[in-house]
């Protein structure tokens, strides 16, 4: 399957993107090393040629510089891509200081993302967390408001829970909720994607090869640097990860027998849960970029789905998702 012909909508708004996006955070935040400015570019043209038209970034990842760099980077392709960014935080020397999602801030965040990413009207306009502090209707509303005045298309949430989803939606259309979902983390099936269907809501799933875990090139000796945030995720402690490889063999298995990558399957499993979920694996590689796009050629038979299936209800990962810090701003 060619990528460029493989589109689809976020729920019912209308939205239509490339059935994988690319997650830019890494590029400038979050795991220690920052990656060359001009190989991201390069990185980020080749994924616009290749037929990626979705594209995944925030204030909060640099603080900044990451926009920045999608700006730059896409700035010859107006009208062809779809770019996403998020507001909700206060920033205060380079640093996260809380959640802000009080009507002048995000109208501040607005102006500074369209000046950054160089573009007239931010395609998906998210809220980064939600703020306990400011009701979601207020929120809603600002955003409606930007809408209105051509400075936002679409309203997004992440990581919210059910109650706050629907509230929001009740006040301006969320085409929308980016939260984590993987073979490792599927607690959205509960509740959270029967609402998005009944409510016509896309879901873009970040993390969706499980902070790397599932591309099969962690072992049990892996480590991270204390400026990479994956250094303080319980689930890929040392003692963890080497319990939880027993799940990644099994995505190996599958592999083989596909003639793919352990990555590639981790995407096809999301791909086929629901026509209008679009995944956003986030790479600093070309080669990594190419493999992630070839598992729209996957396709895993329901032989193969009930194989996994009974897979991770023997194998449940150990460990939580998140440090104990980062876990209480998940809206529940």
């Amino acid at each position: 399957m060619d990528i460029k012909n493989s589109k689809r909508k976020l729920g019912n708004s209308g939205l239509e993107v490339s059935a994988l996006g690319l997650g830019c955070m890494g590029m400038s935040f979050g795991y220690g090393v920052v990656a060359d400015k001009r190989q991201s570019i390069e990185l980020i043209r080749k994924a616009v040629e290749m037929g990626v038209t979705f594209f995944d970034t925030a204030e909060m990842y640099g603080p900044f510089t990451n926009e920045e760099l999608i700006g730059e980077a896409l700035a010859s392709y107006k009208g062809k891509v779809v770019i996403a960014t998020k507001f909700g935080f206060n920033i205060q020397d380079g640093k996260m200081a809380g959640v802000n999602s009080k009507p002048d801030n995000i109208r501040k965040v607005a102006e500074a993302s369209l000046k950054r990413l160089k573009i007239d009207c931010i395609d998906l306009f998210y809220q980064h967390r939600v703020d306990p502090n400011v009701p979601i209707e207020e929120v809603a509303g600002t955003v409606k408001e930007l809408i209105k005045e051509g400075k936002v298309k679409h309203f997004g949430l992440s990581e919210a829970g059910v109650k706050t989803i629907r509230r929001a939606h009740s006040v301006c259309k969320v085409t929308a909720l980016q939260s984590e979902y993987s073979l490792w983390w599927r607690e959205p099936e509960d509740v959270i994607l029967p609402t998005l269907e009944e409510l016509g809501i896309g879901f873009v799933p970040f993390s969706p090869l499980g902070k790397g875990f599932l591309t099969g090139k962690m072992n049990e000796n892996t480590t991270f640097d204390s400026s990479d945030f994956r250094s303080t995720v319980p689930r890929l402690s040392p003692e963890n990860i080497k319990t939880n490889l027993v799940f990644v063999d099994l995505i190996k298995e599958i592999a083989q027998r596909k003639n793919a990558t352990p990555t590639q399957i981790a995407l096809a499993w999301i791909l086929a849960q629901k026509s209008w979920i679009v995944p956003i694996p986030g790479t600093t590689k070309i080669e990594r970029l190419i493999e992630n796009l070839g598992a729209l050629n996957v396709e895993l038979t329901a032989t193969d789905m009930q194989e996994i299936e009974i897979a991770t209800i023997k194998n449940k990962p150990v460990g939580d998702r998140y440090s104990e810090g980062s876990a209480k701003m998940i809206d529940r």
